[in-house]
């Protein structure tokens, strides 16, 4: 009889996380597991810690306390009896390439061009050919359906593709984990649904996502967990339809019971 397959270690793993801005604890001791190849959903109530949470695993921002692991791999510190010290940059610089982000604002280069915006990261970075990465650039831009929109500039693309672009961008990096945060907050209501559509392909190629996010349905229908935090803290935690249909912490129905 052969043995079942040994589990696979979480993609991420956050033990005991604090972060602080001017003496405020903006996350107090968040313990969080996400599964590899799983899409974990964060929602919760603006000023909650969602955006610092995503700024931490990508080390954007140094934490207080705790640890966060990514792949197995402590992010932006090394540990010595028992006391953690910041990496050097070239270090986190390395480290970070292996985690893609995605923001509410794009965050494009104006001056380049969709296609030269995705090639940047990794001629720059990686050191990669440059015919190599041309190439690996145009068949993402196909992936997120900007095949033709390659020349253009994001003065001349709508949001929702700058946000394309954006993606194609973190993926152009090969990640191991992708984080979005509220990708399409910032995007007309008719722009919205091409780039949950690219989200979605992402999730079912087997990618590991971490999605801040206000859209509920595609919480429930994309999202493998969900997560609900307020004031700096993990409030509950489920399966989406779950934690949707039948929220068991009373701050948690307060919230859905505003915005569902």
């Amino acid at each position: 009889m052969s043995e079942p397959p040994a589990p696979r270690a979480p993609m991420v793993r956050i033990q005991g996380l604090v972060k602080r801005f001017g003496g405020r604890d903006v996350l107090r001791g968040i313990d969080l597991e996400v599964e590899t190849g799983s899409v974990m959903c964060i929602i919760g109530p603006s000023g909650s810690g969602k955006s610092t949470l995503l700024s931490c695993i990508n080390h954007l921002e140094p934490y207080d306390g705790g640890k966060i692991w990514v792949g197995g791999e402590l992010v932006g510190y090394r540990e010595h009896r028992d006391r953690l010290y910041e990496l050097p940059e070239h270090r986190i610089a390395r480290m970070r390439a292996r985690i893609g982000m995605v923001f509410q604002h794009f965050n494009l280069f104006p001056h380049m061009t969709a296609l030269q915006n995705v090639m940047e990261a990794p001629i720059r970075v990686k050191r990669l050919p440059v015919d190599r990465v041309r190439r690996e650039a145009l068949r993402l831009l196909d992936q997120v359906g900007l095949a033709g929109k390659a020349g253009q500039f994001p003065a001349q693309l709508s949001g929702g593709e700058q946000q394309r672009v954006a993606i194609a961008r973190g993926l152009a990096m090969e990640p191991q984990l992708m984080l979005f945060d509220e990708p399409t907050s910032a995007l007309d209501p008719e722009l919205v649904g091409d780039v949950l559509a690219v989200m979605k392909d992402l999730a079912r190629s087997g990618m590991t996502m971490v999605v801040v996010t206000h859209e509920l349905a595609f919480a429930r229908e994309v999202g493998d967990a969900l997560t609900f935090m307020d004031g700096g803290l993990v409030v509950e935690r489920g399966a989406p339809r779950a934690v949707l249909s039948a929220p068991a912490e009373k701050r948690t129905q307060e919230f859905l019971s505003r915005v569902l």
